[in-house]
């Protein structure tokens, strides 16, 4: 990471995840700088600005992009406006952080890839959780064999949302699975470590034909499956699971950790003189400091910034939206 020389960043719109998420993670960050943010109502743009003294304000994305003093867009628009902003700051030489999902479909994420790919910039999907301390300390705890070989991960993403919120509609990528179902996606392909080669799906769909509710088996092979659910009719759940053939990590607020309290895991491992079964399982709550996980995102991107490449933990886009596509067309059978 490059902390003499910080990475500009520019927002594109003021959305709420941007308020609540990615402004405080830039000002947060060791190698980020807020340098600019972009609205269509120049007056909002400008208030923004204002707030979080940010030393540029433009009324239009396209006038964002082309800032010479911005080296990397964060673009959280609504999906189907994710592609043909990803290309005009590709066209611009801005490296771009894209909010999941990366598009509307893998078609779309491939086209991204290679386009951005030819132009020099790192295309990155903005999936924060990936980021955290927790997170990288769960999966020492999973290589070390603490939990024995790892055999299921476990991962609910769930909340109601009101009739009329734009997340019900199919022309812009709506569904559970696209908004809150990625999240488990991810969760199992890190995990994991590779692509599931079975999958199979069901799904409750709403009047405007998106799902609801999704819940997908995913086959990784070599004994590791994976269960995830995701809905927009139940009530708030947030967690992940990981279960080995000696014990299990139980992540709460998996995706959402507590901003000013620690972080935990729930470890639970078989004593060492035990055998499988009704054996004696040690319980043991891991603890977090507080850590900003869009500051640690923010960070994680100038290090692939400055690689030319994705650096671990960053998600892939493109293999993250083939799979999310094979769980929807499985869903619908």
């Amino acid at each position: 990471m490059n902390e003499s020389k910080p990475l500009r960043w520019g927002i594109m719109g003021c959305a709420r995840i941007s308020r609540r998420g990615l402004i405080p993670g830039i000002l947060g960050s060791k190698a980020g700088r807020l340098q600019a943010i972009a609205s269509r109502d120049r007056a909002q743009a400008e208030s923004w600005a204002r707030e979080f003294a940010i030393p540029t304000a433009h009324g239009s994305y396209q006038a964002l992009v082309a800032d010479p003093l911005v080296d990397a867009v964060y673009i959280p628009l609504p999906n189907e406006l994710h592609k043909p902003w990803v290309f005009a700051a590709a066209d611009r030489g801005k490296h771009v952080l894209c909010e999941k999902p990366l598009a509307l479909n893998s078609a779309e994420a491939q086209a991204m890839v290679e386009y951005c790919q030819a132009r020099g910039v790192v295309l990155m999907e903005a999936f924060m959780w990936r980021h955290q301390p927790r997170v990288q300390s769960v999966r020492e705890v999973v290589r070390s064999g603490r939990i024995g070989e790892l055999r299921l991960i476990r991962s609910s993403f769930t909340f109601p949302i009101t009739p009329g919120d734009w997340r019900l509609d199919p022309a812009r990528g709506g569904g559970a699975l696209w908004d809150v179902g990625c999240y488990g996606v991810s969760t199992a392909r890190l995990f994991a470590g590779r692509e599931p080669v079975r999958i199979k799906a069901v799904a409750h769909t709403g009047p405007t034909g998106v799902d609801l509710t999704l819940c997908a088996a995913l086959d990784f092979g070599q004994g590791l499956l994976a269960t995830i659910d995701c809905s927009f009719e139940q009530p708030f759940c947030c967690r992940y699971e990981l279960v080995g053939t000696r014990g299990s990590i139980e992540v709460p607020d998996a995706y959402l950790p507590p901003a000013a309290s620690p972080a935990l895991a729930r470890l639970r491992t078989l004593s060492a003189d035990s055998t499988p079964g009704f054996g004696d399982y040690r319980d043991e709550t891991l603890s977090f400091e507080p850590t900003n996980q869009y500051a640690a995102m923010v960070d994680g991107f100038a290090d692939a910034v400055a690689a030319g490449k994705l650096v671990d933990p960053a998600e892939n886009g493109l293999d993250q939206m083939r799979v999310l596509e094979r769980i929807l067309a499985a869903s619908a059978h």
